[in-house]
């Protein structure tokens, strides 16, 4: 039940460690055999990419999300080719990609230019679908995106084939940190507080949850994980016949590993209860930096 969230930069051959992410780097392409192979043969059964483009030029509306030269459809391809096995999902946000860090195409004044984001955002997700993801997963909180990513899929053939895993309850929180520095996708003005769910917005979360399967989102998903707990109660409870995931971000992770640092608790037995919490909340699916940790500790 664990999915490994991994960072492929346009640098194939790049292997560059991420200083706020302990144990993450940045991967290349040419890199992801010797990385992902000992993982699958471990158990790996599904991880999901997110881009990191540090050399292509950025503009207004994102066109490098979906370059066929790009970091992520490249690594679909070549992730399929070593290993047909290995569950593919993709992040599909245009926020790595834009000149201004935002997850949407901003009208003049800087606000988010609702209809255009959507419409841009759906032709990235049936790209990656095309590339051969097996799930995309659209992180941007645009509004509206899951109809027509849903549409866009079924219009092009993937109904039925590509599955569409909604962060249904993404609130704005103080735990992305690290993720920003891994994948150059902080805004370069104002934050994303506009459109990520407010960290007191339960009632919010509630109806963002029941929208998305309404517009026919495959799997819910929250974000953060664990100081939302109880979204994710909630989200079992609004949902009960989807898969649930929820997502241990990079600042629980960090956070988890400062602790066993400072000699707080054992490493191993805080990421258990941390994750053994989520599960009793409901979640039937967790992404999680641990995952090749879990791979490890679930043998011994």
């Amino acid at each position: 039940m664990f999915m490994y969230p991994i960072f492929i930069t346009d640098d194939p051959n790049a292997s560059v460690e991420i200083p706020t992410l302990p144990n993450q780097r940045r991967w290349g392409v040419n890199k992801l055999e010797e990385f992902l192979g000992p993982l699958v043969k471990k158990g790996l059964k599904s991880v999901i990419l997110f881009g990191v483009p540090l050399t292509c030029p950025k503009d207004g509306r994102g066109t490098p999300a979906d370059d066929p030269n790009g970091p992520v459809i490249l690594a679909i391809k070549k992730i399929k080719e070593l290993f047909p096995s290995l569950y593919i999902a993709c992040d599909v946000c245009l926020c790595e990609y834009t000149d201004h860090g935002h997850c949407g195409l901003l009208h003049d004044d800087g606000t988010i230019n609702t209809a255009p984001s959507v419409e841009r955002i759906a032709e990235v997700a049936v790209n990656y679908a095309k590339a051969g993801a097996h799930c995309v997963a659209p992180s941007d909180m645009m509004d509206g995106r899951i109809k027509a990513i849903k549409r866009g899929l079924i219009d092009a053939g993937f109904g039925n084939k590509c599955t569409l895993m909604s962060y249904s309850a993404k609130f704005a929180s103080a735990l992305y940190g690290p993720f920003r520095d891994a994948a150059g996708s902080a805004p370069s003005f104002g934050d994303r507080k506009c459109y990520q769910l407010p960290p007191t917005a339960k009632g919010l979360a509630r109806r963002a949850i029941q929208r998305d399967t309404t517009e026919g989102a495959d799997i819910i998903m929250v974000k953060p994980a664990l100081p939302y707990i109880d979204i994710i109660s909630d989200a079992a409870e609004l949902a009960p016949n989807h898969p649930l995931a929820c997502y241990q971000v990079s600042g629980e992770f960090a956070m988890v590993h400062a602790g066993a640092r400072a000699g707080v608790y054992d490493l191993r037995t805080m990421a258990f209860e941390a994750c053994e919490s989520m599960v009793r909340a409901g979640a039937t699916l967790i992404l999680s930096y641990f995952t090749p940790d879990f791979l490890e500790w679930l043998e011994s």
